[in-house]
């Protein structure tokens, strides 16, 4: 039998394997912890260090980010109440807007829009003029709940006449830089790849962006907000809300938004979402419904 002394120290360990950004002699109120995918940039575990203090010496309060792969991974922690806000793609935000509520909204050459991109090799091989030249051929996605790394290419398939079985193949290479990559060496005839962050490749002189090109751009779309759920809001989001707008107004803040390629934070509204969800509404088995 575990006496009882042995049993919470038991618990205790348990807990801190079961989150391990979680530091025990922190109260949860005063961590706030927000979830993201990969961010575009060679080092990434510095680049959220230093912007982990920025936020944390404004607000008085200890900021963690939380990277991980997928969209999914990153939303199931947040309805796991295991993060206070997200950092995520506006698809997955019209496909449970009832249950999220808008933080922040990036503004990308001064507004909070980007666009989708199909993307091909720079040069060789067979010419992949549009979408309906992708019949027969190979075509790289990011994520199953991207916009533009998914949902997009979905829609513009189908105005092409195109379903899944008239590609050779299709694939998920897990985030947008991914994509590109896989374009250029040859892994994809194409892909479907956010344009703020091919963009962003490019203007650092990313090898994967060197190599490929752009065939195709859509309209622009709402631009991949910060949410958290509607429920249990964390006291500190409203000031991180304030901060996050006011970060051009300052050096660091605005050396950390030249890291991003972005030129600031918005308040953003639901509206600005709604092409997407008319996009999501047209695409069988999106999960979004009118």
């Amino acid at each position: 039998m575990v006496d009882a002394p042995r049993r919470r120290c038991l618990a205790l360990l348990s807990s801190a394997l079961a989150a391990p950004w979680a530091q025990a002699a922190v109260p949860a109120r005063d961590v706030l912890r927000v979830g993201l995918t990969s961010v575009i940039l060679a080092d990434q575990s510095a680049f959220l260090a230093r912007w982990s203090r920025y936020l944390s010496e404004r607000l008085d309060v200890d900021v963690r980010f939380v990277a991980r792969e997928s969209y999914q991974s990153v939303l199931d922690l947040l309805f796991g109440r295991q993060l206070d806000a997200a950092w995520i793609c506006g698809y997955p935000y019209v496909r449970w807007q009832s249950e999220l509520s808008l933080v922040a909204v990036p503004q990308y050459l001064g507004a909070p829009t980007y666009q989708a991109y199909l993307i091909r090799p720079a040069s060789g091989g067979r010419r992949i003029e549009g979408w309906v030249d992708l019949r027969g051929k190979v075509l790289a996605y990011s994520d199953p709940l991207s916009n533009s790394g998914w949902l997009v290419a979905q829609s513009q398939l189908a105005l092409a006449g195109l379903a899944a079985r008239d590609l050779r193949r299709a694939f998920f290479a897990h985030g947008h830089r991914n994509v590109a990559e896989a374009v250029a060496a040859r892994l994809a005839d194409a892909g479907s790849i956010d344009g703020y962050v091919w963009d962003t490749m490019r203007a650092q002189h990313m090898t994967a962006a060197r190599e490929t090109e752009i065939v195709w751009r859509s309209a622009p779309f709402g631009f991949p907000p910060i949410v958290a759920l509607r429920e249990e809001m964390h006291p500190a989001l409203g000031p991180l809300k304030a901060v996050l707008l006011a970060m051009p107004q300052d050096g660091e803040g605005r050396s950390l938004l030249e890291a991003l390629n972005l030129s600031g934070f918005e308040a953003g509204e639901p509206a600005l979402f709604e092409s997407i969800r008319r996009l999501a509404l047209s695409v069988p088995g999106s999960g979004v419904r009118a």
